[in-house]
């Protein structure tokens, strides 16, 4: 196995810092749902009273899941690519 380039070190590095950016933005956003819904009086997405800043902010979460996802797949392949060589 050779080593791998520094290059790949310092691109896998960054996602994962990446990675966890996007996850402490996703607790921030679960908090902010949590205030938005307590503000509101309604807990109920489905509901029509249902905030529409808690609905807002459950997409942006959801976006984010998304990305988060993504970026953990390419970190996989990253690390794939690397025990192979």
């Amino acid at each position: 196995m050779q080593p791998m380039s520094h290059f790949n070190a310092s691109a896998t590095l960054h996602l994962h810092a990446l990675i966890s950016d996007l996850h402490w933005r996703v607790a921030m956003l679960d908090a902010d749902i949590q205030e938005a819904e307590l503000k509101g009086n309604n807990s109920d997405p489905s509901s029509p009273t249902y905030p529409m800043l808690a609905l807002t902010l459950r997409d942006r979460r959801s976006n984010l899941r998304a990305s988060i996802e993504t970026l953990e797949g390419r970190l996989d392949k990253a690390s794939d690519v690397a025990h192979e060589t």
